[in-house]
């Protein structure tokens, strides 16, 4: 096993295997991976930070086994920054157990978690505080999942959709590709639901569009309703549940990533099936240097 060690701003990391291909459809790389995470690191920590960390590792690349990891492993550095969160059905901290998060808020501990092949980092919609007690969510999410033979371009125009019904309720909303085949849109939250509230209201929403447009949205969950359309999927709110983050790689034959878009994008895909794509790591590195975050949530 190949080792070399770096220093990450005044931390000392082992990295190992730089040149082990991790989609191997691309020949893309653990060194091109952490390449990656620390370029786009002044956009995407932003949208890690106070949040507890749920991670997909690859460890044999996207072509081998994968596993979900929440608890910090065996071996995390002292340096890492961890909460202890009540675990599911306890979130009051009268349950049976707590899970040790690790939190991603500087580039070292987001190089650690590459260097563990931890490809996709998965975030709830709330933050925590220092004590690991959850607060109430600052954002929602609606994942926008099409049913094929629906793509990214019905997601588009069911995006403008879901925009219009959030404006209606006060809430000004942002698209983020998911980096697999749809879009996520988010909204920010002035913090007085919560997660209960939440999925309340995005629930809502869908089915209010269920109802006016049920030859192209589905709220519903069963898959065998849901070809052609695309599933709105508020599910995602739940205090238990979480969402790739912005930016974040993705465990798919390429290295794609959820990229945030701006809405004259979304509507050039409502207009045009070819409009939008789910970019790579290349294709984004390349657009934050141009556009910055484009997020407004």
């Amino acid at each position: 096993m190949s080792e070399v060690q770096v220093d990450v701003e005044g931390r000392t990391l082992t990295i190992s295997n730089l040149d082990k291909v991790l989609y191997p459809r691309t020949g893309t790389t653990k060194s091109e991976v952490l390449n990656y995470y620390a370029q786009v690191s002044p956009v995407l920590l932003p949208h890690l930070r106070d949040r507890a960390v749920t991670r997909i590792r690859w460890p044999h690349g996207v072509e081998g086994s994968s596993f979900f990891e929440k608890n910090a492993p065996p071996g995390t550095p002292s340096w890492v920054r961890t909460v202890e969160v009540p675990t599911t059905g306890s979130r009051s901290g009268k349950g049976d157990g707590t899970i040790r998060f690790p939190i991603c808020d500087d580039l070292a501990t987001l190089t650690w978690l590459a260097n563990l092949a931890a490809l996709e980092l998965h975030v709830h919609q709330w933050q925590v505080d220092a004590d690991g007690t959850p607060r109430h969510p600052d954002r929602l999410v609606i994942d926008l999942d099409p049913g094929e033979p629906a793509g990214l371009h019905e997601c588009a125009q069911v995006a403008l959709m879901v925009r219009e019904a959030l404006a209606e309720r006060d809430l000004v909303c942002t698209p983020v590709t998911s980096g697999s085949k749809g879009l996520h849109l988010y909204a920010h939250l002035p913090g007085d639901l919560d997660s209960d509230g939440t999925t309340a209201l995005t629930r809502e929403v869908a089915e209010g569009l269920q109802k006016e447009h049920p030859d192209l949205v589905t709220a519903t969950m069963t898959k065998a309703k849901r070809p052609g359309k695309v599933f709105l999927d508020w599910s995602q709110n739940s205090g238990s549940k979480t969402t790739v983050s912005p930016y974040s790689l993705r465990g798919r034959e390429r290295p794609t990533v959820a990229t945030p878009l701006t809405w004259d994008e979304v509507e050039a895909g409502a207009e045009d099936d070819l409009a939008l794509e789910q970019l790579t790591l290349e294709q984004v590195l390349a657009r934050v240097e141009e556009l910055g975050d484009v997020f407004d949530a």
